[in-house]
């Protein structure tokens, strides 16, 4: 199975993952960076996904391109990974749909740097009855 292959798979219902599963595509020294937090090594990044998982039904990524840039992933990005994520928590009613980009350094056919970028207010506050009406007013202010 190639890198993109386990890539697509592993995102493709994090909820239904095992955690060591995290191994077969990151790599030993990997760093992951979002906008919230960052983890360094895959002890780390196991932990941050069990902890984020314990409160989801479901996490899926829908992955619209998954673009090799031809990089080593020494010094540039060698991946450009474009997704919706559609989150469902335990306890919540609806989905959360939030739009991102990861980008990718790949080294011996595993991840050991990824980073994402997300509008972290799609994700959270747009989710918070108070500030959603707060944020939708601002939003509707800037489009006129």
């Amino acid at each position: 199975m190639t890198f993109e292959e386990r890539f697509r798979q592993l995102y493709a219902d994090l909820a239904e993952i095992n955690i060591d599963d995290l191994s077969q595509v990151y790599h030993q020294d990997i760093e992951f960076v979002d906008p919230v937090t960052t983890h360094r090594g895959i002890e780390a990044v196991k932990g941050y996904f069990a902890n984020l998982l314990e409160s989801v039904d479901s996490c899926q990524f829908n992955i619209h391109s998954l673009l090799n840039t031809g990089d080593s992933g020494q010094d540039g990005y060698s991946h450009v990974v474009e997704w919706t994520m559609l989150l469902q928590l335990k306890n919540k009613p609806g989905t959360i749909s939030v739009d991102g980009v990861s980008m990718l350094k790949v080294r011996d056919d595993k991840i050991h740097y990824h980073r994402d970028y997300y509008d972290l207010g799609e994700m959270v506050y747009e989710h918070v009855p108070v500030l959603r009406s707060v944020i939708g007013f601002i939003k509707k202010k800037l489009d006129s």
